[in-house]
């Protein structure tokens, strides 16, 4: 195995930590990615995708401006020494490497992609941009040099048809320079400004000109009008020409409208402006950011969004989001501007990163720093999800339960603290009877004991997770407590300290035994091997001590002091003596490696049974960096020294920079006394290596770098001979041969070969094929299932896989889980990830279709109302027409009663009713007449509602009100209601058909709210919300119990002479009123 390891390679993957540091942040063409500066490197974060990856080449130094073309093949980074590299974007190689000879504060791509646009000191340099398809010897050609400024250039933007540039200066003033010659062209200069010009911008149709200067004024320029004074230096003709170029070049420009940000005690420090929407975004000092929509000058909107000043600001494409850089916190942070929405927002380590844990599924890792947070990251996407700020003082440790949901961390305020990553919350903290602080930490396989180490009183406290009281307290050290680690197996826990001594408690036991093993120096980092057996020791002295831990006695030494020697310091003479020492190692998956890091610019892995030194991996080449180099330039010292250490800030133009350089000298007046400028030592402080076996991990000063096998250009044969070719493999595969293609083409080891393979066998053949594969083969099957999980869209195909080799050599797995326990890790980690992302797909579809049915219920809902109020119309049509039947009645007050009697009601004559006057009121007549109005009303109200009744019988519909006739009908022939559907909607025997809530992951009764929003959360809803649509979907006339079963009402309506209403509580008739 450990051959394997170093065959294979082990290349950089990511780098995690860090999202920002110095330089311009530059969006993709398309605006779904941003490139941020990172030190030397160049992280791309994907805003669509929600990954990320870190570029593989380095600067020499520090990034200080980057640059990518229009169709997003060429990258150039350039350095703060003006070094430069120009890189295919595409696929993050390195093309060729360009000194500029001074440091560069601007570079930008014309708009066609033809040219670069360098500032150089006060001047500006025209390069033709090199052909990244082809490899040229000298691709840079230098098209012209523009001079004119008398200060250093900060910015520059090109116009919308490439033929003209704008620079903006220190000089306070900004010129306008075309590409090409123009017959009686001169540069043209825009002064005005108080202050120095951060940034100068065409408007989209090359007419108007806005200028931008760090006091907060915006100056708009536009074409003077035929004998103004022009503002320009420049009044004399040219050639006339129709090109947006020349327009620009002959236009006199003039200060059209000048404008102010009024921002009291700030200072703008980045703008950028987005041509298509005329939108304004500026960058103040005090961390505040503005949108302005030009030429008005309207204020969009105003926000705050970091404690320390905007270093760079960014637009997109279709200016909807906007990219922030604050390079002293190490803050990127994406803004959606309309929605005012986050699209990222990542944040490093303020300081140094102490240390590093690896999940057991190896998908997410911990890490702690010197400002008190623990940041958990995944390592797919390369982003934090979570922070823990509870501690008050530097991180010291952090440490994984064996189940992943608990993170553990100690720290140098005297706590232990566990984190729920579920809920995302601190739910146990651990404190000592007496104050001290943690320097180490360790948690027992079960997860139910948590013990720290400390480096005041030298002793080991022992909690207890479930409960958080304190078990034990181990006493025996005589020095600091550095490291802590317990047995895989759980029965031991091994303690180093800085007394040379490391310890054995057994911890569990009864004997409580305690096995001491003696070393030549201080004890720096132990670790245990993966089955437990085994337990290596890192000493000050640059040794790597390993003992059997069921012997009790010393089985290998590793001499690693030429391998840790740091590297040499800039102000270092002679080169250190007696090396250095590893301050941390861990174990590989397999337990056959050591993998070891320290104050070295190097990460070593050893193999621990031959003892020798496999390979080194350079964390970092930053010459910005102490240690970085093993032999110091000689061309940099002189009599004065070396002039690394040369503080050149005093002689900057900029009054600000000096004062920040006088502030931080000795003896200084003003400013922060313990404040000094000091150079970044390179090292490593934590390395740890995946679960997986996959990748390894290590915390170093500039973040958290990420090794992963790049197995797609390793070729590593397992057994060759003249018939194993990739034909041969091809040929079979065809014959339909897939047993020996699949051995044959695991012998070949080549990467692409298997999956071909492993694709092309059908499902129904797999079984087959699983239960004729060697054993000896096992091992690479499972590697190459757990990649295809990961990558490949045919899930159901790789679940079959799955099935079949832990089902057919699931036993032979188990008895060898040590050997390969890196391929099970991995294909749990794409079992995990697969069943997380099935999960997510689940609820969705859950969450959708709830909110379908609930829209569906909605609408059945509203028609029944609409039914209702139908009806209601209906019935207030039908007691109008009553009533005018009755005033009719009332009309015919002239007739007598004989004639009353005899005439028919419907062919009453109709006269006008006669007044009060013309009748006498206590006449025989008048009531005589009285009596026969109200019978007749009454009886033309008695046929109507007869009529209603008879038609009600004949069509039953649902809702309707049965009559009292139809009702004792049914109770007569009771054998007739067994099939009528109104007699059980009456007698309460039909069920009510209500729509079924769908079930969801998680729900929780006690949510409420509407139906569609307690679907989509997964939630049963209130019951005010459940009894609302019960009632709406009964019939009127049934009993409805609510949900709490306390009370229920009834309301019958008959036609018996009378109306009643009858009140039921608790099914016991409580009220009734006749």
């Amino acid at each position: 195995m450990s051959t394997w390891y170093a065959s294979l390679p082990i290349l950089f993957s990511n780098l995690c930590g860090t999202v920002y540091r110095q330089g311009n942040i530059v969006f993709t063409p398309d605006g779904n990615s941003v490139l941020s500066p990172v030190g030397n490197r160049v992280s791309v974060f994907d805003l669509v995708n929600n990954k990320s990856r870190t570029l593989p080449f380095e600067n020499r130094k520090n990034i200080s401006a980057i640059a990518l073309s229009p169709d997003s093949n060429v990258l150039v980074s350039v350095d703060d020494d003006g070094r430069a590299l120009l890189v295919n974007f595409r696929r993050g190689v390195v093309l060729h490497h360009f000194n500029f000879h001074k440091p560069v504060k601007a570079i930008k791509f014309s708009p066609d992609g033809k040219y670069i646009a360098v500032s150089h000191d006060s001047h500006v340099q025209v390069w033709r941009t090199p052909n990244h398809l082809i490899r040229e010897f000298a691709p840079f050609d230098l098209h012209r040099t523009y001079t004119g400024h008398h200060d250093e250039v900060v910015n520059i933007e090109w116009s919308p048809d490439s033929r003209c540039f704008i620079t903006a200066s220190r000089d306070m003033t900004a010129r306008l320079f075309t590409l090409d010659p123009l017959e009686g062209f001169r540069p043209k200069t825009f002064a005005g400004h108080r202050d120095i010009v951060i940034n100068a911008y065409f408007s989209a149709d090359g007419k108007t000109i806005y200028t931008v200067s760090r006091d907060g004024a915006v100056f708009t320029w536009k074409a003077k009008v035929s004998g103004e004074e022009s503002d320009s230096d420049d009044t004399e003709p040219i050639a006339s020409s129709s090109s947006l170029g020349d327009t620009i070049a002959q236009t006199r420009w003039g200060v059209h409208k000048r404008n102010y940000f009024n921002q009291p005690g700030t200072r703008v420090v980045c703008s950028t402006f987005h041509r298509a929407s005329n939108l304004l975004v500026v960058g103040f000092s005090t961390g505040v950011f503005g949108l302005w929509e030009m030429p008005a000058f309207s204020n969009l909107h105003t926000l705050s969004i970091s404690q320390e000043k905007i270093s760079s600001v960014a637009v997109n494409a279709s200016g909807e989001w906007l990219a922030f850089g604050a390079s002293r916190l190490g803050q990127l942070l994406v803004w959606e501007w309309q929605s005012q929405s986050y699209v990222l927002k990542q944040q490093g380590h303020f300081s140094t990163m102490n240390t590093v844990a690896y999940a057991p599924d190896g998908v997410n890792l911990a890490t702690g720093g010197d400002d008190g947070k623990v940041k958990v990251w995944n390592s797919t996407s390369g982003f934090c999800f979570v922070t823990f700020s509870e501690h008050s003082a530097p991180i010291s440790a952090v440490e994984f339960a064996k189940q992943g949901q608990v993170l553990f961390s100690a720290s140098l305020d005297g706590t232990v603290r566990a984190a729920d990553l579920i809920r995302y919350r601190v739910f146990r903290t651990f404190t000592s009877p007496t104050p001290t602080q943690f320097a180490s930490l360790a948690v027992d396989p079960s997860g139910e004991a948590v013990a720290a180490g400390s480096q005041d009183n030298f002793e080991v406290c022992l909690w207890s997770v479930q409960t958080g009281k304190l078990l034990d307290v181990l006493a025996g050290h005589t020095a600091p407590v550095c490291a802590l680690a317990f047995s895989p197996t759980g029965n031991l826990l091994a303690s180093g300290s800085w007394d040379r001594t490391v310890r054995l408690w057994a911890v569990f036991g009864r004997s409580r035994a305690v096995e001491p093993f003696q070393l030549s120096s201080d004890v720096l980092a132990i670790a245990f091997r993966p089955d437990g057996n085994e337990l290596a020791v890192a000493t000050l002295d640059g040794q790597l001590v390993f003992f059997d831990v069921i012997e009790g006695r010393q089985t290998g030494a590793i001499d690693a002091r030429r391998d840790a020697a740091p590297g040499r310091k800039v102000g270092d003479l002679t080169a250190a003596k007696g090396g250095g020492a590893h301050t941390s190692l861990c174990y590989t998956a397999d337990g056959r490696c050591v993998l070891a890091g320290g104050r070295s610019p190097y990460v070593a892995l050893y193999d621990v049974r031959a003892g020798v030194l496999l390979k080194r991996f350079r964390t970092s080449e930053n010459l910005n960096l102490d240690g970085t180099q093993d032999m110091l330039d000689s061309r940099r010292l002189t009599e004065a020294g070396n002039l690394d250490l040369v503080d050149e800030r005093g002689d900057e133009s900029d009054p600000e920079v000096r004062r920040q350089r006088d502030e931080e000298l000795p003896g200084a007046k003003r400013g922060d006394m313990a404040k000094r400028r000091v150079r970044e030592e390179v090292r490593t402080t934590c390395v740890r290596f995946a679960p997986t076996g996959r990748a390894w991990a290590a915390s170093t000063t500039e973040g958290l770098l990420i090794y992963s096998l790049d197995e797609a250009v390793a070729f590593d044969p397992v057994d060759l001979a003249l018939d194993v070719t990739p034909q041969s493999v091809l040929s079979l595969l065809a014959s339909g041969s897939y047993l020996p293609a699949l051995i044959t083409a695991f012998r070949l080891n080549e990467r692409a070969l298997i999956h071909r393979v492993f694709s092309a066998i059908p499902r129904d053949d797999i079984r087959l094929v699983v239960r004729g594969l060697p054993q000896v083969y096992v091992a690479a099957l499972v590697r190459c299932v757990a990649e295809a999980l990961e990558g490949s869209p045919r899930v159901e195909f790789v679940m079959v896989w799955v099935k079949a080799v832990l089902g057919t050599h699931g036993r032979y797995l188990r008895e060898r889980a040590g050997e390969h326990a890196g391929v099970l890790r991995a294909l749990q980690k794409a079992l995990g990830e697969f069943e997380g992302l099935l999960m997510k797909l689940c609820e969705e579809n859950n969450a959708t279709l709830a909110f379908l049915v609930d829209q569906v219920k909605l609408k059945q809902n509203a028609q029944v109302d609409d039914g209702h109020n139908a009806a209601m119309q209906e019935d207030d049509c039908r007691r109008r027409e009553r009533d005018d039947h009755g005033r009719a009645a009332i009309s015919a007050c002239d007739v007598t009663p004989q004639v009353m009697t005899s005439c028919d009601m419907n062919q009453m004559p109709r006269k006008p009713v006669q007044t009060q006057g013309q009748i006498s009121r206590g006449s025989p007549r008048t009531l005589a007449v009285g009596v026969a109005a109200v019978s007749a009303g009454l009886g033309l109200f008695w046929y109507s509602q007869k009529w209603s009744q008879r038609q009600k019988e004949e069509d039953p519909s649902p809702g309707q009100i049965p009559t009292w006739e139809y009702r004792l009908q049914q109770q007569n022939t009771p054998e007739s209601s067994a099939n009528d559907p109104l007699a059980q909607r009456v007698s309460g025997t039909e069920p009510v058909a209500r729509p079924k809530d769908i079930p969801l992951p998680g729900s929780d009764s006690t949510e409420s709210g509407s139906s569609a929003l307690t679907a989509a959360h997964g939630g049963k809803g209130s019951d005010a919300t459940q009894s609302s649509s019960e009632h709406v979907d009964q019939p009127p006339q049934q009993a409805r119990t609510n949900d709490t079963g306390d009370q229920a009402y009834t309301k019958v309506i008959s036609f018996e002479g009378c109306m009643t209403s009858e009140y039921v509580e608790g099914n016991e008739p409580k009220k009734q009123l006749r």
